[in-house]
Order: C-alpha cells, then sequence, then structure tokens
C-alpha cells in the first residue's frame, strides 16, 4: 500500500489549526468556511467570532497534525467568549445564539427585553 504525502506543509505542522463550520442557511447548508492559514489560530478565532466575521458558527474543530490529534473544541471557545464578552453592553445576535448553545460553564449576561405595552 502506498503511503499518501500530508497535504499540511511540513515547516507548519507542529501547531494547533482552529477551523469554523458555518451555516449559510437553508439553501446553501453548512460548510467549512475557507480560512487563511495565518488566521488558524486559536486568538484569531475568537477575534474573528467576536467581531462578527462568521454569521451562524456551528462547529469548531482544532488538530494538529505532527502531534496527531483532533477534537472538538466548539465548547471551549464558546466558554472563552462568554468569559470575554461579559462586561459587553451588546453582543450580536448569533454570537451569543452560539454561546448560549454552547457553553459549559453558566453565561452571566443578562439582555434586557422589551416589555409589552411598554413604550
Amino acid at each position: 500500500m502506498r503511503h499518501a504525502p500530508s497535504i499540511v506543509p511540513l515547516d507548519r505542522l507542529d501547531r494547533d489549526i482552529y477551523l469554523v463550520r458555518e451555516d449559510f442557511g437553508a439553501r446553501a447548508g453548512c460548510s467549512w468556511r475557507e480560512t487563511d492559514e495565518q488566521d488558524t489560530d486559536v486568538e484569531t478565532i475568537i477575534r474573528d467570532l467576536s467581531s462578527g466575521q462568521y454569521a451562524y458558527p456551528v462547529r469548531i474543530v482544532a488538530f494538529n497534525a505532527m502531534e496527531g490529534w483532533s477534537r472538538d473544541a466548539t465548547s471551549e471557545i464558546a466558554d472563552e467568549l462568554a468569559e470575554r464578552v461579559r462586561g459587553r453592553d451588546e453582543i450580536m445576535p448569533a454570537l451569543q445564539a452560539f454561546i448560549e448553545a454552547n457553553v459549559t460553564r453558566r453565561f452571566g449576561i443578562l439582555l434586557a427585553l422589551p416589555l409589552r405595552g411598554a413604550a
């Protein structure tokens, strides 16, 4: 049996890579977002999620080709985002939905909801 060469460049094997799967709606469905290589570290992913670069993220995976592992990092990222947005007055609805759906720790932000009949 032939051994297939790695698609990951050898000089970039020993680092953790994070990729985001996004829901593009009923017509387009879900897809792994195309991402520049330099934008696949955890801090960039968190920054991009916080700033609205992803409209409806549904899953985040992490892997390290050199160490030979991969894992679902969705809850880990949701927990970190929950910590970072704790003091914000406004959170984008899609980001809030992602955090609430995936957080493993208590999400301590209360949102002001309009009361019926109040104007």
